[in-house]
């Protein structure tokens, strides 16, 4: 098989998706209106309510929800063969991840930018609410600690990345004082902080930053996962036009540009995919191919975190409703264009089937390491860029997205604690939430040990955890558009599929832990399964109620904010 079908095929799946599939549900389903008054202009506060140009919302909220599992899911189901992964990430871009992006988005907008933690207590019940707050927690928590661990490595292991990675925060905070302080035209401000990025990079490759065994009595990897908790938690307190918006927004513009240098070299080389359509002859040890391909590749298919974005920080930004489709939909489509780039780099970047082989020897091998050396050979092959330039490209791109997806956690992970505290009567600051967040989150980091490996504990639970709750938000959403009288069946689809190869993926390593004796991930997965079956019966309880009383109204749009700033 080329390469070029597989990009041009899954390239046209998507944007077609945008432009036809999203349009519809943007107008029959959620019904968007220019004209209601969205919570950045009704609660605008400068720190997280800030109405924003939809260019550079899409920005933050693409890049917050990529981070590095969209690269590290396809990256290693791709070892049952590349057609399961390669129908699973068009497939799950078009008709579940946008459905579920722009709902959420959605949802939250309709509500003064509440979570949908937070939702959940008035349309599926207290005691929904409180467990599904547990399942939003955990994933946080899990995608804290294992990207700290995830970037940590990628600096030791590629240091190369080392000054592009800290240099991109200084691009952005002096983006984010040109925009909104100096009112720079975004296009020139888009042109500069690219050309800068790619300058830090080139700098970067250049003059690698190996750190020394040990710093301040820490090992290498260890010293870094301190250091991005540290930024993590200043960033995540910062108002959002200061850093998180103008980082988010120029790495999505470096984004693309990788995607297109990747997909440029495929067209220009066509490398033959190495790696088995159908793997009949997988390793010892892996997994059946269902339920795990569909927890195995989440971000890029479909994922609960995007959920939690797009309702925790993205709809506190939007300046107009139907800015929506374009921010959640096409960020749903962006990742999707990188899950893809992952799949042919990860089956169309090694010689031979015997070296790919070599590569995929266990279940669990390839991941991010696979995209750079395979994504590495394409672009050399295919555009004469050196292997080390190419390299550091492709890990930076997976650093800085990582990297985003963290900070942003850390702030979503703050207004999960705050929203606790609320319901137990008790106010937290800011800061203080943050503390225990960046508290609770090294702690479980350094649980086993100075290297840090402990934020990779809870991991195996993340696919699973991360589906079930893009599940249960679909049910949320469901319930909405069922007490609005509104189509439900582009919802239930994708939320009886969800939920059951969920469900069915947690029994399943209930087993696998049982069989290891892993007495801490056979008692979270209980805790999951139980908060998970919990919420299902709660929510289709709920779906009942609705569809058996009279729809409500729709709400009325505020007056027009006519003449309200859009600049950004």
């Amino acid at each position: 098989m080329n390469s070029i079908v597989l990009a041009v095929v899954g390239v046209a799946m998507m944007i077609l998706g945008y432009l036809l599939y999203s349009k519809f549900v943007a107008r029959r389903i959620y019904k968007l209106q220019d004209s209601f008054v969205t919570p950045a202009h009704e609660l605008g506060d400068g720190v997280d309510y800030v109405p924003t140009n939809k260019y550079v919302l899409w920005g933050h909220h693409f890049t917050s929800v990529a981070g590095a599992a969209p690269i590290v899911g396809p990256a290693i189901a791709v070892i049952w063969g590349w057609v399961p992964a390669f129908l699973w990430v068009t497939l799950g871009t078009v008709f579940f991840a946008g459905v579920h992006d722009l709902g959420a988005l959605w949802a939250s907008n309709r509500h003064q930018g509440r979570s949908i933690g937070s939702l959940s207590g008035k349309y599926i019940g207290h005691r929904g609410r409180n467990l599904f707050l547990v399942v939003i927690f955990l994933v946080l928590l899990m995608v804290n600690a294992a990207f700290a661990v995830v970037i940590s490595n990628l600096l030791v292991g590629t240091p190369t990345a080392v000054i592009p990675t800290w240099g991109a925060i200084v691009v952005a905070l002096l983006i984010g004082q040109a925009v909104y302080r100096y009112k720079w035209n975004l296009a020139v401000v888009s042109v500069v902080g690219v050309v800068a990025l790619y300058a830090l990079i080139l700098l970067g490759d250049r003059f690698p930053v190996v750190l020394p065994e040990t710093v301040l009595g820490l090992p290498a990897n260890a010293f870094w996962i301190v250091v991005l908790f540290v930024y993590a938690g200043i960033a995540s307190v910062l108002p959002v036009w200061m850093l998180l918006q103008p980082r988010d927004y120029i790495n999505g513009l470096q984004l693309f540009i990788a995607l297109g240098i990747l997909y440029g070299a495929v067209l220009i080389s066509a490398p033959t995919v190495v790696a088995p359509a159908f793997n009949e002859s997988v390793p010892a040890g892996t997994p059946s191919i269902v339920p795990l391909l569909f927890v195995t590749i989440a971000c890029g298919a479909i994922s609960g975190f995007h959920g939690i974005v797009a309702s925790g920080t993205s709809s506190k930004q939007l300046d107009k409703e139907t800015d929506a489709r374009f921010v959640g939909y096409f960020g749903a489509v962006g990742e999707g264009l990188l899950a893809l780039g992952a799949i042919i780099a990860t089956t169309a970047g090694f010689r031979t089937i015997a070296d790919w082989e070599a590569v995929y020897s266990a279940f669990g091998q390839g991941g991010v390491a696979a995209f750079v050396q395979g994504g590495a050979s394409v672009v050399n092959s295919g555009l004469g860029i050196p292997p080390s330039l190419s390299a550091t490209i492709l890990a930076t791109m997976a650093v800085l997205f990582a990297a985003t997806t963290m900070d942003t956690g850390i702030r979503l992970q703050r207004f999960v604690v705050q929203e606790a505290g609320h319901i137990m009567g008790v106010t937290i600051g800011k800061v203080v939430a943050t503390l225990i967040v960046l508290a609770v989150a090294m702690g479980l980091t350094f649980s086993a040990g100075a290297d840090g490996s402990g934020g990779m504990l809870i991991w195996p639970l993340f696919g699973t955890s991360n589906q079930l709750l893009a599940g249960l938000t679909l049910s949320m959403i469901a319930v909405i558009l069922l007490r609005k009288g509104r189509p439900v069946l582009p919802v239930l689809v994708p939320l009886v599929f969800l939920l059951v190869m969920s469900v069915y993926a947690l029994i399943v390593q209930l087993g696998q832990f049982w069989a290891a004796e892993n007495w801490f991930l056979l008692v979270l997965d209980i805790v999951i399964l139980i908060a998970a079956v919990w919420v299902i019966f709660e929510s289709a309880i709920a779906m009942s109620h609705a569809r058996k009383n009279p729809p409500e109204l729709d709400e009325e749009p505020l007056p027009s904010a006519a003449g309200r700033d859009r600049s950004l």
